[in-house]
């Protein structure tokens, strides 16, 4: 996301983690690794200016192509295929932006949004670690997050087996299982806060393993940290909201195509290519 587009906080926030629970706390999964961070984009270090023309050129008719076909066009630039020097600018061009993900199954998609919102940066693994694709795409989120959840998950998940201490696991669960076979593309996003609701350990433990945490994982920055991950349920989410000590502050679940933190604007992508438009002309600028 745009830090100068960033919409309201989507629902409110109850300290909720170590210390607010007590002893018996259920325990939550750790933050992804081996994720990037922010980094502003930087004019190429020691290229050759042949090389920064170069990179200077795909970007500047990629941004014609962005243009022409809008938001929803979903252009994309093949970097795989270009040499190394090349690729090597382009990614000090781009820098790093608030949001990564990546995918663990069936396929290893490596996402990480560029300095300009709404431009991502999209990589798919081999088994062996062997890169197949390597491109710059534009839109809301690359296709292949959602896909892969698609792919994945199920229409209808059988009720689990409640153990003592369960108070609103069975509501929640009928809720999410009505919500889910009726969501459609368009709908508005259907949200459970749990940080708001009355529930035990049980409700919660009984949610995590019925809902389990599955192939798509993606972190956003742009509200401090946020975790969001798929389920074992189509268009079913958690949404987890971290403060900089990593305490869980905000615990939901959404019921979305995909959760609207995650996603780049219409907005957003006419302000990058504008802004990119403008870092173009100062890479060229001293050759």
């Amino acid at each position: 996301m745009n830090p100068s587009t960033m919409r309201p906080f989507p629902i409110s926030v109850v300290a909720m983690g170590p210390g607010s629970q007590g002893d018996d706390a259920p325990e939550y999964l750790a933050m992804p690794q081996g994720m990037g961070t922010f980094s502003q984009p930087r004019l190429p270090e020691n290229a050759a200016p042949d090389m920064v023309a170069h990179a200077a050129n795909l970007l500047g008719d990629f941004l014609d192509q962005a243009k022409r076909a809008g938001f929803a066009g979903g252009v994309q630039l093949d970097l795989l295929s270009l040499e190394m020097p090349l690729r090597d600018v382009i990614n000090q061009s781009l820098g790093f932006g608030e949001v990564s993900a990546f995918t663990t199954a069936p396929e290893h998609w490596r996402v990480q949004e560029t300095a300009f919102a709404g431009l991502w940066r999209v990589l798919k693994l081999a088994e062996d670690g062997r890169m197949q694709i390597d491109r710059l795409e534009t839109g809301a989120i690359p296709a292949a997050l959602t896909e892969t959840m698609n792919r994945v998950t199920s229409s209808d998940l059988a009720v689990p087996i409640y153990p003592p201490g369960t108070m609103n696991a069975p509501a929640l669960v009928e809720e999410l299982r009505l919500q889910a076979a009726s969501w459609k593309a368009g709908d508005a996003a259907h949200i459970i806060n749990l940080t708001l609701l009355p529930v035990s350990d049980a409700d919660l433990d009984t949610l995590y393993n019925w809902l389990g945490h599955r192939e798509v994982s993606i972190l956003s920055r742009g509200y401090g940290n946020c975790r969001i991950t798929s389920t074992r349920l189509k268009n079913v989410w958690w949404v987890q909201y971290f403060n900089s000590m990593d305490t869980l502050i905000l615990n939901s679940i959404e019921v979305v195509g995909m959760p609207e933190v995650a996603l780049a604007s219409a907005e957003d992508l006419d302000d990058s290519v504008e802004r990119l438009r403008e870092y173009l002309d100062m890479m060229l600028d001293p050759l």
